[in-house]
């Protein structure tokens, strides 16, 4: 299956801030930039941080129950490779990085057990990063 690149944009209130953390604790490629916006590389996908005033989600975010966890809504992220996962896993913990939710599998021994890792960006824009062992049960129900 070929998948093609998506574009996201998402507001910071902190420019500086949000470039410094997906371009140092990420360690993102960064593109295009201008002097309210900045391109990044996000795992083949584009990214662009936008200087925009705080959002409401990013001041409280709402949260959804899933297994025992308050998963904060919206988000984004990326689904990686298990030792890509766990590479970056320890790279956010080297950077000393406060999880929303720590990284843990989930749905142990069911359909569909991932990685899972919850974080917030300078912002307050929430981000999951997951794996799977198995990638095909990505959407298996």
């Amino acid at each position: 299956m070929k998948l093609n690149p998506f574009h996201l944009a998402i507001p910071v209130h902190d420019l500086p801030a949000a470039r410094r953390f997906y371009g140092e604790v990420f360690g993102l490629p960064e593109g295009r930039s201008d002097t309210h916006w900045v391109d990044f590389d996000f795992y083949g996908h584009q990214l662009v941080i936008h200087e925009h005033p705080k959002t409401a989600s990013q001041e409280s975010a709402h949260t959804n129950a899933v297994d025992g966890h308050d998963v904060p809504v919206p988000h984004f992220g990326i689904v990686l490779d298990w030792g890509d996962w766990e590479a970056l896993a320890g790279r956010l913990r080297g950077f000393g990085t406060r999880f929303v939710i720590e990284p843990y599998v989930r749905f142990k021994g069911q359909v569909g057990e991932q990685a899972t890792m919850f974080l917030l960006d300078p912002c307050g824009n929430a981000l999951e990063f997951k794996a799977f062992k198995d990638m095909g049960q990505l959407f298996a129900k």
